[in-house]
């Protein structure tokens, strides 16, 4: 008996584990680092949020082709998906659904001609870059959902696009840090079977721009 086998049939136990766990990853359930502060403020670079894989459809683990689906994608859901420009793995918020046309003008969307309503609860300064940039915070009305969401002053973006109409079983994408994301501004609509998963709740976070001290506060936080 050659090494080889005998360290495969002593450790056939762990090796079934770690097949059955990748294949959870990829079929059920995942988990995505945000490593980036394209969806502040409701995720920060150091989250870990929990990804639900069936939240949408059921895929052949490792591919993208679905096998069945399993619920519709809302408005307003925070969603994992492969980029349809490079196939990076990112995190956006859904803004519009197929048939909707949506249009920003002078950072105020509109969806089906109208326009969504806004409040703003605050200013602070944000990490850009190496350097403390002033944002506006604000709640959107998106639909029956609603969520915060920021603006950063005097960067050079693309506040205004459209209107565009959202083609069938593809989503149109945003960060929720509207002045800092690569979305559906940059790399167009997001077709449905690219979707990873709706993420649902942060499970671990940790201050990456500081310390990497844990925040507690965070764990656990359901995503809006």
């Amino acid at each position: 008996m050659s090494q080889l086998t005998r360290w495969l049939r002593e450790n056939r136990g762990l090796i079934a584990f770690l097949l059955l766990f990748g294949l959870f990853r990829t079929a059920v359930a995942d988990w995505n680092p945000i490593p980036s502060g394209s969806m502040r403020p409701t995720l920060r670079e150091g989250d870990v949020v929990f990804v639900n894989r069936l939240a949408y459809q059921v895929k052949l683990p490792l591919t993208d082709i679905v096998l069945a689906r399993t619920g519709e994608v809302s408005r307003g859901d925070i969603v994992t998906f492969s980029s349809p420009e490079d196939g990076t793995r990112l995190i956006k918020r859904v803004v519009g659904l197929p048939g909707d046309v949506v249009s920003m003008r002078g950072k105020v969307l509109s969806i089906n001609g109208l326009p969504l309503g806004y409040r703003t609860t605050g200013t602070v300064l944000e990490p850009v870059a190496g350097r403390q940039v002033p944002a506006t915070r604000l709640h959107e009305q998106l639909g029956e959902h609603q969520h915060a969401l920021q603006w950063l002053d005097g960067l050079a973006t693309v506040p205004d696009f459209g209107p565009v109409t959202v083609p069938a079983d593809a989503y149109l994408v945003l960060g929720d840090n509207r002045d800092d994301s690569a979305d559906s501004r940059y790399f167009g609509f997001v077709p449905h079977h690219l979707l990873i998963g709706r993420a649902e709740r942060v499970l671990v976070s940790v201050d990456l721009l500081g310390r990497w001290a844990p925040q507690f506060a965070r764990f656990g936080m359901r995503l809006q």
